[in-house]
């Protein structure tokens, strides 16, 4: 017996009756050799770490472009929290620890530069829309490695399009990460906005001090035990009643406090003219995409698809570079 075939036992004889089994995976698009180590959802995870997406997310904006600190989030370090939080349930109720991580770490490969402004540039000048969770599955499916994807297995794929609020996953490690995400990305934007000056702890709404608590730890704990508490011993991922109210009252005063403030407006319309300049230029100037999605072109992808497929991939400050490599004069030099 491999030491693979030992953890997929392990699993069998452990976990939750509800997880999701490495054995019992819905497997690849191409079939491969099974690894003699490591469970599919294993490999999974080490594929999503190891690929150039996940690396660039260290230099996405999460919220603040840019921000004059060290300890704002990126989108990595949004990733990264989505995944501890989503670790912590998982393990608790017994579930399939490397499937969840896999897709947490996965969720946000195709996001856009400058944020979910950069997201809504681009959904509104690709003729079949743009959504992060949709791209985040084109890349690990044809965009990496060369165009030839990292073959993921199912679960990890439906995990990733469906961690949106709108969709639900078909696991149960995929709800976990639905939620992780909404938890972590709420909670770590109050902390970075308090940090930048634009709410204090007493603006936040009362509720959310009576029910959540007065802390980010507070509240962090208030919600994955909440998680936990209600989701044990069932086919289901849900929160209590009172508990979600209250967390998508708090999201709703983050829009109105901080994603929709004057000062964060006011980065949003820049970088989003710097990204409709970057569309406009490539769909005029084909030929400067490079060959990847010229290969693709040819293959049959539209062309704002591939010139979208391009400019999401980039960095915040790649974009930048780009940008002002195409439309800003130089200094004339002989």
């Amino acid at each position: 017996m491999t030491i693979r075939e030992e953890i997929e036992e392990w699993e069998r004889n452990n976990l939750s009756p509800y997880a999701s089994l490495s054995c019992e995976s819905k497997g690849r698009d191409r079939e491969e050799p099974e690894c003699d180590i490591r469970p599919v959802y294993q490999r999974d995870r080490d594929r999503i770490i190891h690929c150039k997406s996940f690396r660039r997310l260290m230099h996405k904006t999460q919220v603040f472009y840019h921000p004059q600190g060290d300890h704002y989030r990126t989108r990595l370090t949004h990733t990264l929290e989505v995944s501890q939080n989503a670790r912590t349930i998982c393990k608790a109720l017994m579930l399939n620890e490397e499937l969840v991580e896999a897709i947490a770490l996965g969720h946000d490969l195709g996001h856009t530069p400058f944020g979910h402004s950069g997201e809504a540039v681009l959904n509104s000048l690709c003729e079949g829309g743009f959504k992060h969770n949709v791209q985040s599955v084109r890349v690990v499916e044809k965009l990496e490695k060369d165009g030839r994807g990292l073959n993921l297995t199912w679960e990890v794929r439906d995990g990733i399009l469906n961690h949106q609020t709108s969709t639900m996953p078909s696991t149960l490690e995929g709800k976990i990460v639905r939620y992780s995400d909404k938890i972590a990305y709420i909670n770590h934007d109050i902390d970075d906005a308090i940090r930048a000056g634009l709410i204090t702890e007493d603006d936040i709404p009362e509720e959310t001090h009576r029910v959540l608590g007065t802390s980010l730890r507070k509240r962090l704990n208030t919600l994955i035990h909440d998680v936990i508490e209600n989701s044990r011993g069932l086919n289901d991922i849900k929160m209590s009643e009172e508990t979600e109210n209250v967390m998508y009252n708090l999201r709703k005063f983050m829009f109105q406090r901080v994603y929709k403030h004057a000062r964060t407006i006011e980065q949003e319309d820049k970088t989003k003219q710097v990204l409709r300049s970057l569309f406009d230029y490539y769909m005029n100037n084909t030929e400067m995409l490079p060959q990847l999605y010229l290969d693709n072109i040819d293959k049959g992808t539209p062309k704002d698809r591939s010139v979208c497929d391009y400019i999401s991939g980039m960095t915040d400050q790649y974009a930048m570079n780009v940008f002002e490599e195409i439309f800003m004069p130089k200094s004339w030099s002989y």
